[in-house]
């Protein structure tokens, strides 16, 4: 393999690329852990990885005299794969009730495979497989914005001891939005002067949202929370 190899790759490189590039423009515009160069790099060295795969024929080694080596680039496929985990592992985390990340690692699960795809000559199937991706990305978010649905709301509240009425008007308050609520954990605070406890809501929207953060604000006793809406 030489220079004059190098047009041969031209393409496949490009392709995953621009593929790479799109996904994670979606993901950098929604302001997720891994973005546009994240999934850039993650398509271009499984192209590059599955290249060299497909072209073990250039490779400078010797076999041994009267042996015949029988190559399998479907084995470089399974190590990409399984490596691009702890890429993934990376952008999951856990926020109280909820687990954040799924979708970006997703993308970057399957950015993967199209990467692995360009470099193995399926230019078809890795565009087609880009153009699904950019559309469950895109066009079913904006599907799932025109039907209405609650938001799922991690709310972490924390409150005086010393205020005996101040669990009971948290409670009141909450139960007046979501009376389908869960409790999640008690932490001790400030050396036992302060309670924290987590709850999981869905609410109406930003309109609830809104009512929910005065409500709390006005509780005797409250001395900050947290309303965390999931998005993934």
């Amino acid at each position: 393999m030489d220079l004059t190899d190098l047009p041969g790759f031209a393409l496949p490189l490009l392709a995953a690329v621009l593929a790479g590039g799109l996904i994670g423009f979606e993901r950098e515009w929604r302001g997720r852990a891994a973005g546009f160069r994240t999934h850039i790099l993650v398509c271009l060295s499984s192209a590059l990885l599955m290249e060299a795969a497909v072209s073990q024929g250039a490779w400078r080694f010797a076999p041994l005299a009267g042996t015949e080596i029988v190559s399998d680039p479907t084995r470089m496929a399974h190590g990409v794969l399984t490596g691009i985990g702890f890429l993934c592992a990376g952008v999951i985390f856990r926020a109280g009730f909820s687990i954040h990340g799924l979708t970006t690692a997703a993308s970057l699960w399957i950015t993967a495979s199209i990467g692995l795809l360009f470099g193995a000559g399926l230019y078809a199937l890795g565009a087609a497989g880009a153009m699904l991706t950019l559309a469950i990305l895109v066009l079913l978010r904006l599907i799932s914005r025109g039907v209405r649905q609650k938001t799922v709301v991690d709310a972490e509240v924390v409150w005086r001891r010393a205020d005996p009425g101040a669990e009971a008007g948290i409670e009141s308050v909450i139960a007046d939005l979501d009376r389908k609520r869960r409790a999640d954990r008690f932490e001790l605070l400030d050396g036992g002067a302060c309670l924290r406890r987590t709850f999981r809501l869905r609410l109406d929207g930003e309109a609830e949202l809104k009512a929910l953060a005065g409500r709390l604000g006005a509780v005797e006793g409250v001395t900050g929370f947290r309303l965390d809406p999931r998005d993934d």
